[in-house]
């Protein structure tokens, strides 16, 4: 090996050993990457393998069938072909051909829906890059949560563990978020998993009492902050630019152009419902009115004072999609269970709800918990069972085809031990679209890890 320095005055090394360099960076990358192989990675840990479509027609025989809105079914067969169910019944016929499983002592539900969540666009909190829910700017009717979706999210397999198997992921911030997006959650890519790219337009209703920011309250950060009617107005304004750019586009007119007032087009002409994040009787009741005067179809999201506009809810018949039935009280004098019994106080109330896991992607598993709270609470089973299914389907136009088990809709059901919004049951299978689903996920992956590793060790330890 000898030492000699080049035209820049830089000492480099040369000899026959260096010479053979190159191979020796071949041979160890070789060994770098037969290490990832066998050695399993974190990265390499989703372990939930994405499956092929139904390729032949399925019968599930023996199973109590919940169908949810034509009642339970004993002793019961669904079979579904292409991914659509095909029929239902205690005395079905099966195709020639078909797979037959029993199922004998189990459970068949359709599969639940979250009404309201960030899986698949939202994965390590405190990561901002693993995060694309928020969008700069108040108006971006635009934003389909789709295009962001990671179809390889970790969420995902913890979600469907849980019985979940519809997601309406929806983005956020500013005043029109965007468009909340139907998706199954199985497929390679955000298109294999969609199914319906716009299901409703969100709205963040203005605070009539917002905090003020900054030292004292005031400042820049205060003071400078626009005024409750000011909101609503800039809300109102947007409305009605898009009503006039639809009205000229209809009328053949010559103009520019717009994406964000082709998205508005929908909801203004009430193909899709507006979604309306509202929390405070005030908020409720001056979304109402303004949905009223605009001619949309609302839906009110969040809900915490719903019970306080019970009557005009039920009487306006507008459906409230509750973001938590497990939250603390938010005001000193409600009692503990204020949220817990908030979905039988409606049900009392006349009021039509259903029941999300809160926004968070981390959470979305807990849905037929939040569910089973209510339950426990005074809110009869049968309901709440309807409030993650065939009331989420129906309020964001999806029940033509999810939230039941019906001749026609998507075969996307779960084979359970018991109520899936019951702790002690168990989801032993689930279906989407008719694809039998590898059931794995990232936790049982690492509660199988680490139980192989207490049995290895606990010989040595004894």
């Amino acid at each position: 090996m000898t030492k000699t320095t080049n035209a820049r005055g830089i000492m480099i090394l040369t000899g026959p050993r260096l010479r053979e360099a190159p191979r020796l960076i071949t041979l160890i990358g070789a060994v770098l990457a037969l290490a990832f192989v066998v050695v399993p990675s974190t990265s390499a840990a989703q372990v939930r393998m994405t499956v092929p479509r139904q390729a032949v027609a399925v019968a599930l025989q023996g199973a109590t069938i919940h169908t949810v809105t034509n009642g339970v079914i004993e002793n019961g067969t669904i079979v579904f072909d292409n991914g659509v169910i095909t029929a239902v019944g205690a005395d079905v016929p099966i195709p020639p051909g078909a797979r037959v499983v029993n199922v004998s002592g189990k459970h068949i539900y359709p599969g639940l829906i979250d009404a309201y969540t960030t899986v698949g666009i939202s994965e390590i909190g405190a990561v901002a890059m693993s995060n694309d829910v928020r969008e700069v700017g108040d108006f971006n009717p635009n934003i389909r949560a789709e295009l962001g979706v990671n179809a390889e999210s970790r969420h995902i397999g913890t979600t469907r563990s849980a019985g979940v198997l519809t997601a309406l992921t929806t983005p956020a911030g500013g005043l029109i978020s965007g468009m909340s997006s139907a998706l199954a959650l199985e497929g390679w890519t955000w298109e294999e998993m969609s199914i319906e790219s716009a299901a409703a337009l969100n709205v963040n209703w203005p605070n009539p009492n917002p905090r003020r920011r900054g030292f004292g309250g005031g400042g820049q950060n205060g003071d400078d902050q626009p005024t409750y009617g000011e909101r609503v107005q800039q809300l109102k304004d947007f409305f009605a630019e898009a009503r006039a750019y639809r009205d000229a586009v209809e009328a053949g007119e010559e103009i520019n152009s717009n994406s964000r007032y082709d998205a508005m087009i929908p909801a203004i002409n009430g193909d899709i419902p507006v979604v309306v994040a509202a929390d405070g009787a005030a908020q409720i009741n001056d979304a109402i009115t303004w949905a009223t005067e605009e001619g949309v179809r609302l839906v009110i999201r969040g809900g915490s004072d719903a019970i306080h506009v019970a009557d005009r809810l039920a009487a306006e018949e507008i459906p409230v999609i509750l973001t938590s039935t497990m939250a603390a009280p938010g005001r000193a004098h409600e009692g503990y269970d204020v949220a817990y019994r908030r979905a039988a106080d409606l049900y009392e109330a006349g009021v039509r709800f259903a029941i999300s896991g809160g926004s968070s992607a981390l959470n979305t598993d807990r849905l037929p918990y939040e569910a089973g709270v209510a339950v426990a609470f005074g809110l009869p089973e049968e309901e709440a069972i309807k409030a993650v299914t065939i009331n989420a389907a129906e309020f964001l136009g999806l029940d033509d085809r999810i939230g039941s088990l019906e001749p026609g809709k998507q075969a996307t059901l779960l084979i359970t031990t018991g109520t899936p919004i019951d702790m002690t049951s168990d989801i032993e299978q689930a279906y989407i679209q008719g694809r039998e689903l590898d059931m794995n996920d990232i936790q049982k992956h690492f509660f199988e890890k680490y139980m192989t590793k207490i049995r290895q060790l606990a010989p040595i330890v004894l």
